[in-house]
């Protein structure tokens, strides 16, 4: 069922008008906590805190001098009674609040010891990850819940230039290597023969568990019961959700207020670019990583940083905010 979207005031629309309102900066670290059955542990914000009642992957501030890891080892002694060993970053998000800028460190703890238990009085429960987007959060905490479950690379497929068969033999490749998350695209190719091509990579796709968004063309997507990435003019131009609730929806955004709108109208990612000079844009000056970490602030959808990235760029993308990296060469094998 399509539902209608509320308008959304956004009169800023550069990277440097959202911190304007609030300078103050605040560095967090939390973990991700799993027990033997792999539920993940979620913590409650008590009363008389800001956000109070939203659940949170555990932590708290560092302090000035802390290291990150040490932060987290000392704030999960002291709010859950435990020892832990810290892992890799999953993710680092930087939000924007009323108040301040927030930046939020999320590490993987690879083993905990002791007895686990609310010390400041917050209710504790382990979550399924399936079940993690069924939980109130914070902002900053839902990038987190998308790093953990979605797909880190997000193949733009090119024009089929050598053909239908070539360019379906070159999909296969590129779920053989692991994709998990596919935009359907296919610039220059007759319209005409476009559906059905676009039907055939539906179906390699589902078959190795992929999943599927067609680009613009809301009605294809629907016939082929797939998602759907509007463009960025397409957003603009639309007030009512194109697909229905449970349809994946996506969004090509450049700037802060097209990321409103793409969160308005209930995406559950978008794409954010471009990052850096590509060939396919010649001349664009790319918003290079500091401005993504300062567009990232104003919403708390997934997003996908686009523009001269590969697999080699994921790291850093996640350490800007980034669910992963959207691409087409990088993504698609050559040969």
């Amino acid at each position: 069922m399509t539902r209608p979207v509320e308008p959304v005031a956004t009169p800023d629309r550069s990277p440097a008008a959202i911190g304007q309102a609030a300078t103050r900066v605040v560095d967090v670290v939390a973990g991700v906590l799993r027990d033997a059955r792999g539920r993940i542990l979620l913590a409650r914000r008590t009363e008389g805190r800001d956000l109070a009642g939203l659940w949170e992957f555990p932590g708290g501030k560092r302090e000035p001098g802390e290291t990150p890891e040490a932060a987290l080892v000392r704030e999960l002694h002291e709010e859950l009674g435990i020892e832990v060993d810290v892992g890799g970053r999953l993710i680092e998000v930087p939000q924007a609040y009323p108040d301040k800028r927030l930046r939020l460190d999320v590490r993987e703890i690879t083993r905990w010891r002791g007895t686990l238990r609310g010390l400041e009085g917050q209710a504790l429960v382990w979550v399924p990850p399936h079940k993690l987007e069924s939980y109130a959060m914070p902002p900053a905490d839902r990038p987190v819940v998308a790093a953990l479950r979605q797909a880190d690379r997000y193949l733009v497929t090119p024009e089929p230039d050598a053909g239908a068969d070539a360019w379906l033999a070159g999909l296969q490749r590129a779920l053989d290597t692991g994709i998990q998350r596919v935009l359907l695209r296919a610039p220059g190719f007759d319209p005409e023969r476009w559906p059905g091509l676009a039907g055939q990579a539906a179906g390699l796709c589902r078959a190795a568990g992929a999943e599927v968004l067609v680009h613009a063309d809301a009605g294809l997507a629907r016939e082929l019961g797939v998602g759907l990435q509007l463009t960025a003019a397409q957003l603009r131009a639309t007030s009512v959700r194109p697909l229905d609730d449970d349809g994946v929806l996506a969004a090509s955004c450049h700037d802060v207020e097209e990321l409103r709108m793409a969160q308005a109208l209930g995406c559950q990612f978008a794409v954010l670019g471009t990052v850096a000079a590509t060939p396919s844009h010649p001349g664009r000056v790319g918003i290079g990583w500091a401005g993504f970490a300062v567009l990232r602030e104003a919403v708390s959808l997934p997003l996908y940083a686009i523009g001269g990235l590969g697999p080699d760029d994921i790291a850093t993308a996640r350490r800007h905010g980034a669910q992963g990296i959207a691409a087409i060469r990088a993504l698609w094998p050559s040969g």
